[in-house]
């Protein structure tokens, strides 16, 4: 029998799972799936490592996180001549100042991480909802959190404060960032990639859904675009990105909003979604000729080519560019637009290697290295919670 780990993404709408072997080397993946449309119809498969069906699932009622939770539980016990489950590893969006590393879940732990819930409002509930369920179904089972913010806590101080009162500030208003796991998971593997790049200046656009950039100096977040919440920096599937304080004033006092239309506002209906009419989906929008919908994308690259710069600047410089997460691995025509935008940084595109793909896709000569480099967040996740239970 096969001892395992299971990594859990919870979302509002799916959770997103992995089963991961403890072995000596690195965790490798044995199964992976999810449960989607949770609070609709929700739709349960799992797949192997070599993408084989093995199981499929549909019900008629919501099953909520917690219900979504314990099914995976149940069957991974229905697997159990195969597998032993020895673990569970969350992504947790938010650990606040007070968590800069992967952490064992109690009791304690899990009252202390509902305090970020609002800053985190699509995520860190749901995250911890799955916790709380299997923490009551299977109390024994070790559970880590690992949080999308830690990566960032290392940053200079500057780059994380706002130009706030420092009363306001020591209550933790101050800049954290987020896909932090994402980030960490392309520090560790750039090495073997570009040894001479990744001890030096490095963005890293991690552009899907959610869309942020990171600054790295020789592996470390330095700077990057999000802040207090997910809401800042790059526009995103339904996130507006950056926005000047002063709208939410003129959204209160002209259009007589309260917080919570605001909160949908900003988080559900604007990004790529409220510029174009249209969907959220970047594939959707490329494959559209609506004003609109060429609208967002444009607006996109535009702003990603804007943060480029400001992080070079908080660099000093940029030694490579690397690409990732559904939008960044798979929309080569956004790839040769952000890489044109970056021209006077140094990046000169290869475009037939752009369209296989990569991994480097800017030319033998260009100054600065371009790169494709597929993420792995639940992978990073396997790797934390080992580590956190085990640590020698």
């Amino acid at each position: 029998m096969e001892k395992v780990i299971l990594v859990l993404n919870a979302g509002s709408s799916s959770l997103k799972f992995s089963l991961y072997a403890d072995g000596a080397g690195d965790p490798e993946l044995r199964l992976h799936g999810q449960i989607e449309d949770i609070r609709g119809t929700p739709h349960f498969i799992a797949r192997d490592e070599q993408g084989t069906l093995l199981a499929e699932q549909r019900w008629n009622e919501p099953l909520e996180q917690s219900g979504a939770a314990l099914h995976l539980v149940e069957f991974l016990r229905s697997l159990h001549k195969r597998f032993e489950l020895v673990a569970v590893g969350h992504r947790v969006v938010h650990g606040g100042e007070e968590f800069s590393a992967p952490v064992r879940v109690d009791a304690a732990t899990l009252d202390r991480l509902a305090r970020f819930s609002p800053l985190a409002p699509l995520h860190q509930p749901h995250n911890l909802a799955a916790i709380r369920a299997i923490a009551e179904r299977a109390p024994q089972l070790p559970q880590v959190a690992c949080f999308d913010t830690a990566f960032h806590r290392r940053q200079p101080e500057l780059a994380q404060l706002f130009a706030l009162p420092t009363a306001i500030t020591a209550r933790g208003v101050r800049r954290y960032g987020f896909h932090g796991l994402s980030y960490e998971y392309i520090a560790s593997v750039l090495p073997q990639l570009d040894p001479v790049a990744a001890r030096g200046r490095v963005v890293v656009a991690h552009l899907g859904n959610g869309a942020s950039l990171c600054a790295m100096d020789g592996g470390r977040s330095v700077a990057g675009t999000t802040g207090f919440t997910a809401l800042d920096g790059l526009p995103m599937g339904t996130r507006c990105g950056s926005l000047d304080p002063g709208v939410i004033l003129y959204l209160l006092d002209e259009l007589q909003m309260d917080a919570r239309a605001i909160e949908r506002l900003l988080y559900k209906e604007s990004g790529l979604l409220g510029v174009s009419g249209l969907s959220s989906d970047m594939r959707e929008l490329l494959a559209s000729d609506s004003p609109r919908a060429v609208l967002a994308v444009e607006l996109f690259v535009y702003r990603i080519g804007r943060e480029i710069g400001s992080l070079a600047a908080a660099l000093g410089g940029l030694d490579a560019l690397v690409f990732t997460a559904g939008i960044g691995e798979h929309a080569l025509p956004i790839r040769e637009r952000v890489c044109r935008a970056a021209a006077w940084l140094g990046v000169e595109l290869d475009p037939a290697a752009n369209a296989a793909g990569g991994p480097r896709i800017s030319t033998p000569g260009s100054a600065v290295s371009v790169w494709v480099i597929p993420t792995d967040e639940e992978l990073m996740i396997a790797r934390h919670t080992r580590r956190t239970l085990s640590p020698t």
